[in-house]
């Protein structure tokens, strides 16, 4: 099953250009880390600005270096159905083991149309499905009805809910039952997502905290106290890397532990100096530098 801490892959950059060598690298360090599963091409990676070649190369990237030790989870969405479905077979066909599927953005689609956008994709390969859904980036919001629908079709498993609701882990428990997979997108609500029934999160935070983050997901199945005090080490950096738009402020905070440069692609640009200040002093409260 896929559970824990689930990384929302950074995707590195050097000038212009896809730099692969630091991928790579990012990639050892959450094997070493202890991370349960990695996410190339996702929000945090990225993938509105990534050329559909580079999409491609960062998810074989992916699966070639974690050789199955680790879940590669392929972010594949697209407000274009037929594109999401050309980048699901391709990611399937490169040995993903699973899609994570963000609800289709800027169209503004009903829930029949949700509802016929994922049933495509279903239809057209043979692996699991995550849905991603996050209303604050793609204006519309899953039903937990239309969820339960999906939920009915054979590769359709979880869901990445960042709806920053946590009623909602409730209520699609309910609906849904504990062998549909949930997952946080929000690091900062992971606690409490868990007790509710969550298994895990798939977080930015992990990009600079995988051991910790890791350790915290451990600990919520089996020791809810120790889980308790990580948390408090990782809430002023939840915080701090939401402070202006993901993901230029984990970028910032990877290029100081050295991962990779602070580079994002236009229209994001890198962080301010009081952010850059904020970033740092949470690093240090999570005893990372």
């Amino acid at each position: 099953m896929l559970k824990g801490s689930i990384v929302a892959l950074i995707t590195p950059f050097e000038g212009e250009n896809l730099c692969e060598d630091s991928y790579i690298k990012l990639i050892d360090y959450h094997l070493e880390s202890g991370t349960n599963g990695i996410v190339p091409g996702g929000t945090t990676g990225e993938s509105p600005t990534l050329s559909h070649n580079e999409h491609k190369k960062i998810i074989e990237i992916a699966v070639k270096e974690c050789k199955g030790k680790i879940p590669v989870i392929a972010g594949t969405g697209s407000n274009s159905t037929q594109e999401a479905i050309e980048l699901s077979k391709f990611a399937e066909k490169a040995g993903s083991d699973a899609l994570l599927v963000v609800t289709p953005y800027y169209n503004k689609p009903t829930q029949e149309g949700l509802y016929q956008h994922y049933k495509m994709i279903n239809d057209s390969v043979g692996i699991p499905i995550i849905i991603y859904n996050i209303p604050s980036r793609s204006v519309i919001d899953m039903s937990v009805d239309t969820m339960a629908k999906l939920y009915e079709l054979k590769n359709i498993k979880g869901v990445k809910d960042a709806t920053g609701d946590l009623n909602r882990v409730n209520q699609q428990l309910n609906a849904m039952g504990k062998d549909f997979i949930q997952l946080t997108g929000n690091d900062d609500n992971a606690l409490e997502f868990n007790k509710r029934g969550g298994v895990g999160a798939i977080g930015v935070t992990a990009n600079v905290a995988a051991k910790l983050a890791a350790n915290f997901q451990k600990a919520c199945a089996n020791d809810i106290n120790k889980a308790s005090e990580i948390d408090k080490l990782l809430q002023p950096l939840h915080t701090a890397l939401f402070i202006e738009s993901n993901p230029s402020p984990v970028k910032y905070a990877a290029s100081l532990l050295g991962m990779c440069k602070p580079s994002v692609r236009l229209p994001l640009v890198e962080i301010r100096e009081e952010t850059k200040k904020k970033v740092l002093d949470a690093l240090k409260v999570a005893k990372i530098l």
